[in-house]
C-alpha cells in the first residue's frame, strides 16, 4: 500500500510557501514506506546499481530536456556543455560566480542548495518534526565516543529533492579528522517518511566525516544516500586541508541528504530555519547563503 504525499516548503528567496510534489517520483514523497513493496523493492543497493548503469548510458540523456521544461530548472545558472548521460545531467556544476559563500567569520553557509530542517539542541526526546531517535548521533555516527562532543549540540538536516544541484560543499575552512562508512539500505528521507520509519538515517547507506574547522568548531558531517542514490563520490582528498566553500562531495541521481551536528553552543542555526523547523516545514536555501551563526 502506497501513501504518497507532498511536502510543505518555505521558499527563503521568493519569499512564499509552497508544496513540493513531483507525479513522476512519487516514491520520493512515500509517508509509510514499510508498507510499500515498491519502496521495499527500490530501497535496496542492488536496485540503485542498476538504475545508475542505466542513467550512464547515452540512451539515458533523452530524459534531460522534458525534465528541465517540467521542473524550471534555469539552465543558464549551470555550465554550458553538452551532457553525455543523465547522471552526467544530474551531477551538472553551477557557473562560477552564481553561488557564494559568506565572508564573515562568524556566518556558516549553505553547503547544499536543499531544504533545511535545524535545532539549536537536538536531545533524545525530540518528537517533532522526526523522533528522537532518526538522528541519535550516536547510532548516526555508528559510535560513542564519536558522538560524545555532539551531544545535545546544534543539528542542521538538508535535503535534496531529485531536481537539485547535487553537490556538496564543505561550509567552513578546516581538515579531516576521520571518515567512515555505514548503512546497507537506500529508503526515501523525508521527515513524513522518518515519522513511520524512525531508523532511516541509521540504516541508509552514508558516508561520515568528522571535521575541524576554524570558526564553528568540529562538526560531524553526515552524507546519507537515498532512495536510488547508490553513489556518494567524494571529490575532495580527505587527507588535505580545505577552504570555505570546496566542494566536498557529489550524489548520484535521485534524492539524498545531509546531516550535519555542531558542538553544544559552538553555533545557532539561522532563526527563520529553527522557526519553520517547529511548524514541520522545510526551508529551501540557496547554496552558500546563512544557514547558521557561531555563538
Amino acid at each position: 500500500m502506497r501513501h504518497p504525499k507532498p511536502l510543505p516548503i518555505w521558499d527563503r528567496a521568493q519569499g512564499k510557501m509552497f508544496e513540493e510534489w513531483m507525479d513522476d517520483s512519487p516514491d520520493t514523497y512515500e509517508t509509510i514506506p514499510q508498507k510499500s513493496f515498491s519502496q521495499q523493492f527500490r530501497s535496496r543497493l542492488l536496485y540503485a546499481a542498476l538504475i545508475g548503469l542505466y542513467q550512464s548510458t547515452r540512451y539515458s540523456k533523452r530524459h534531460i530536456e522534458s525534465f528541465v521544461r517540467k521542473y524550471h530548472i534555469d539552465m543558464s545558472e549551470f555550465e554550458a556543455r553538452d551532457y553525455t548521460s543523465y547522471d552526467d545531467f544530474f551531477v551538472r556544476r553551477f557557473r562560477p560566480g552564481v553561488r557564494s559563500f559568506p565572508t564573515s567569520p562568524e556566518e556558516m553557509g549553505a553547503f547544499a542548495e536543499a531544504r533545511y530542517f535545524g535545532w539549536e539542541k537536538f536531545s533524545a526526546d525530540q518528537q517533532f518534526p522526526v523522533k528522537g531517535r532518526s538522528l541519535n548521533a550516536e547510532q548516526l555516527l555508528g559510535s560513542a565516543d564519536r558522538a560524545r562532543p555532539f551531544m545535545n549540540g546544534p543539528l542542521i538536516v538538508a535535503r535534496l529533492s531529485p531536481v537539485d544541484y547535487h553537490h556538496v560543499h564543505y561550509p567552513d575552512s578546516g581538515h579531516t579528522l576521520e571518515r567512515h562508512k555505514k548503512g546497507h539500505r537506500l529508503w526515501t528521507v523525508t521527515w513524513k517518511a522518518m515519522e513511520n520509519k524512525s531508523d532511516i538515517y541509521i540504516v541508509n547507506e552514508r558516508e561520515i566525516h568528522i571535521l575541524e574547522t576554524e570558526n564553528f568548531g568540529r562538526l560531524a558531517m553526515v552524507e546519507v544516500g537515498a532512495l536510488t542514490v547508490g553513489r556518494i563520490s567524494q571529490v575532495h582528498p580527505v587527507e588535505q586541508p580545505f577552504q570555505r566553500g570546496d566542494q566536498k562531495s557529489v550524489f548520484h541521481f535521485g534524492g539524498s541528504a545531509v546531516v550535519l551536528l555542531g558542538e553544544p553552543g559552538a553555533w545557532r542555526p539561522s532563526n527563520d530555519i529553527l522557526e519553520y523547523t517547529q511548524q514541520g516545514v522545510e526551508t529551501l536555501v540557496r547554496l552558500g547563503d546563512p544557514i547558521a551563526k557561531r555563538c
